[in-house]
């Protein structure tokens, strides 16, 4: 599973705040270790401002190098309003688009393009959403003196979502640069308004609002960016392996006889993450205090109040491209005769698990569409196209993020790495579907659930980095084990997995 797109996503919330006087250069780390650079260039010319940002990441996933980059522009009035944004990005073989220009009723066009589909939608502009130039001049006229509070409302042209972010002014101080200099800045500390968990990003911005330095966790690594000469930021990158640093140790052999019946797991999670697992429909979280929670993994229903599916488990969306004709031709010629909608999640899930025949190590996050030309990938690509494809026959369908054990990966033994799987809703219940391990089994750990959208995808996992399972017990029937004390069982029941 690839991390590196929660590396990109990161970076875009650090430097949205930023726009920049003529072309500046930042170098990118991660714990320290050189992984890119950033080009931010600033241009005003007449009534626009245009401010342009370059991100080049490299990382590594099991010895393969995945090279990505990122590339944003925003226009705006001298005042930062908005009049254009432009976003382009390389998750995958093909080149993801986002194009966005004001109308004169003051809506926006957007034409997204996603694995070779284009679709065009109009935009109300979020009330008080600014983009790079606004952000840096709100954060110039609430000024710079210590403990003054207030907030703004980014724009990410990549997402076109917008985040209420709370900024806190920690005071001036004086900072190293890479090019062995000292600065004297002011440093700020941005918070998602609402959101749980240790997500502050700490920036500091010289007098005229451009970011210096930011620093933010990422996935259990220290993500930094720091200004400096052009030479300095494009010096020789250095191998990150994300996938081996988010591996689990495993407390014992997983071996197909407990795979296959119910497991209770005991795991603890460090640092402030209030809901790093899921409730499903195959899995119950108990917390029982500091940071240690009981999870019960199994196959019939293990709560009774899973939500039923929203409009986004069966609506079409940029990556999940059910509505394409290619897409309902491909299910109709696999299900066939089928049916019900359990046996057409099942010749689905078969069909698939050979029809992807290419592991694409270098692949970030590509679409239905894309994967189902390319026939290359790993799960978060069967994942997608395997929902997208149930969504195309009526069959609600989500993306599901967690983790799973394998054997061996990347010369390590027994370890739980990151995964992705589908959850159809059969016959009230919903059910997972493993395209890329053949099949689901009490091993796959659900740290989230959402519509297919990589972003989404992405923050189930902040938790990685930070999770250590101390025990597992299999149960025929996770009703013949004890809840620790003070926790009251309220397992439905459990039952023959579905895939």
């Amino acid at each position: 599973m690839r991390r590196r797109l929660a590396a990109v996503a990161v970076l875009l919330c650090l430097t949205a705040t930023s726009a920049l006087a003529d072309q500046r250069w930042m170098t990118v780390l991660l714990d320290g270790r050189k992984v890119g650079n950033l080009e931010i260039d600033r241009d005003l010319a007449g009534d626009k401002v245009t401010t342009t940002q370059v991100l080049n990441f490299r990382l590594t996933r099991v010895h393969t190098p995945i090279l990505l980059q990122t590339r944003i522009k925003t226009v705006e009035s001298p005042l930062g309003a908005p009049l254009a944004f432009y976003a382009s990005t390389n998750m995958s073989s093909q080149q993801n688009l986002v194009q966005g220009e004001v109308r004169d009723d003051g809506a926006f066009q957007v034409a997204n393009t996603v694995g070779g589909q284009s679709k065009v939608n109009l935009l109300i502009w979020p009330t008080g959403a600014s983009l790079a130039e606004g952000q840096r001049l709100s954060m110039v006229a609430h000024g710079f003196k210590p403990g003054t509070t207030y907030q703004i409302r980014n724009f990410d042209a990549v997402k076109q979502q917008v985040a209420n972010v709370e900024v806190a002014v920690i005071g001036d101080e004086v900072v190293d640069m890479p090019d062995d200099r000292r600065e004297t800045v002011h440093h700020l500390r941005e918070s998602l308004v609402g959101a749980t968990g240790d997500h502050s990003v700490d920036i500091w911005v010289d007098n005229q609002g451009y970011i210096r330095r930011g620093i933010s966790p990422l996935l259990g690594f220290r993500l930094e960016m720091a200004a400096c000469s052009e030479a300095c930021a494009k010096a020789p990158d250095q191998d990150v392996d994300l996938l081996r640093a988010a591996m689990i140790q495993s407390p014992r052999p997983m071996v197909m006889g407990l795979r296959a019946a119910p497991v209770r797991y005991t795991v603890t999670v460090r640092g402030n993450y209030p809901q790093p697992f899921v409730e499903t429909d195959e899995q119950r979280v108990n917390s029982i205090g500091d940071g240690v929670y009981i999870i019960d993994v199994g196959f019939g229903r293990m709560t009774d109040h899973e939500a039923a599916p929203s409009p986004e488990d069966t609506a079409p969306n940029a990556w999940v491209q059910s509505d394409s004709p290619q897409i309902r031709a491909f299910a109709k010629q696999i299900t066939g005769d089928a049916t019900s909608d359990l046996q057409r999640m099942r010749r689905l899930r078969s069909y698939i698990s050979d029809y992807i025949s290419r592991k694409g190590l270098d692949v970030g996050y590509a679409s239905a569409l894309e994967t189902m030309e390319s026939r290359n990938g790993d799960c978060t690509e069967h994942a997608v196209l395997l929902t997208a494809l149930a969504r195309s026959m009526g069959i609600p369908a989500r993306v599901v993020t967690g983790i799973v054990y394998v054997e061996r990966m990347g010369g390590v033994s027994r370890v739980f790495v990151p995964h992705a799987w589908t959850q159809a809703f059969i016959d009230g219940r919903w059910i997972s579907f493993d395209s890329a391990q053949r099949r689901f089994d009490s091993t796959h750990i659900a740290l989230g659930v959402g519509n297919g959208d990589p972003w989404r995808f992405f923050a189930a996992m902040s938790t990685l980095g930070h999770i250590t399972i101390d025990r597992a017990v299999a149960a025929s029937n996770l009703m013949d084990l004890p809840m620790p004390s003070g926790i009251t069982a309220n397992i439905g029941g459990g039952g023959k997995g579905s895939d």
